[in-house]
């Protein structure tokens, strides 16, 4: 299962409360206040780590949270500070918090109402990222957020004593732990992304380009979930390339999970588009770059300005020939590199370009 979004409760642990204890001992019947502070709840803290690529594991347990502090004791003993609660999560995860509104009422009893795994996506609901507070963008290994903080512990009697207080019975809870639904959605990173229609050989020409081995077979949507394949581009080192899934006609709307596919576009610094230039699917080259291009700006405008080329697919069919010539008459202005991705025609200058222009 690959889970790239998906709702999760978050709560960091309370204070411990401050004690009320007074010093009683053998030869001092009665001795002043000694009650200790109480110990800090923990904090829940992501953490990006390149060791997951989705979500998965928050599907089947949505919940992240730490435990309290423990309470104050005698002798001036402090109670024991919880262990802050680390949740890893994939490099290139964006967190949102969801807004109080949009919280589920909760249940007779219960302070609170944990949530149900749910990955549903939120254009379902109506709703957008858009509508959503971006908290934290974790984009480097290792990059830790406090998501939750945790509460303070509270203050013992000791505190309390003084000339005219000498027997303090006063003391402070600890502070309660934050809490709340969060959004979390996992966009890919590549240097490159391939964006094209079903079937058009994205999931070909990665496996020629690298060592990534998807699905591949004549029916659309063979590829469901985004795959990174790792590109030896010789003296330029090596880059990473997404193959994106098929996009369709109203991806922006989300027909065909678009947006399950569109978000990993977001992070390309390069978009590549491949293109079924025989038309072997029964589509126009043309509307074919036409329709791509107009699905990602209306799903995000700022990937107009992004750098793209066009990789002419299927050149060794018959057809392809004259719709290449008819395509570079209605788009002079693209680079367009032409391979054969079947039978690796092409692959080994679409390599060393690809390094050229991730430089």
């Amino acid at each position: 299962m690959f889970v790239d979004h998906i709702r999760v409760y978050a709560e960091s642990g309370d204070g411990g409360r401050g004690a009320v204890s007074f010093r009683r001992e053998k030869f001092v019947p009665r001795g002043g206040p000694d009650g200790g502070d109480g110990g800090r709840g923990g904090s829940v803290i992501l953490r990006a780590t390149e060791q997951l690529d989705n979500l998965v594991s928050y599907y089947y347990d949505p919940k992240i949270k730490a435990k309290s502090g423990n309470a104050g004791g005698g002798r001036q003993k402090s109670g024991k500070s919880a262990e802050d609660k680390i949740a890893l999560l994939p490099v290139g995860t964006a967190v949102y918090r969801v807004p109080d509104a949009l919280i589920p009422p909760p249940r007779t009893g219960f302070e609170v109402d944990e949530p149900k795994p749910d990955s549903q996506p939120l254009q379902k609901k109506g709703l957008s990222t858009d509508d959503l507070e971006l908290v934290a963008d974790l984009t480097e290994p290792g990059q830790e957020f406090i998501l939750c903080q945790g509460g303070k512990g509270g203050k013992g009697n000791i505190h309390y004593k003084s000339s005219i207080n000498q027997v303090p019975t006063q003391y402070t809870e600890g502070t309660e732990g934050q809490r709340g639904y969060f959004y979390f959605e996992l966009r890919k990173i590549a240097d490159a992304g391939l964006v094209g229609y079903p079937n058009a050989g994205k999931s070909t020409i990665i496996s020629r380009i690298s060592a990534a081995h998807p699905k591949i077979a004549p029916y659309p949507f063979t590829t469901l979930t985004p795959m990174i394949g790792v590109v030896d581009v010789g003296e330029y080192g090596r880059i990473t390339v997404a193959d994106i899934p098929g996009l369709i006609e109203g991806a922006h709307r989300n027909v065909g999970l678009g947006h399950d596919f569109l978000r990993h576009v977001v992070r390309c610094k390069l978009l590549l588009f491949v293109i079924d230039m025989a038309g072997s699917e029964g589509r126009d080259p043309c509307d074919d770059l036409a329709r791509l291009r107009e699905e990602i700006v209306l799903y995000d405008p700022t990937l107009a300005q992004r750098q793209w080329v066009v990789i002419a697919n299927k050149m060794d069919l018959p057809e392809a020939a004259e719709n290449l010539r008819i395509f570079k008459i209605r788009f002079p202005k693209p680079e367009i590199i032409e391979v054969a991705a079947e039978s690796s025609q092409g692959i080994d200058f679409l390599i060393k370009r690809l390094g050229e222009l991730v430089q």
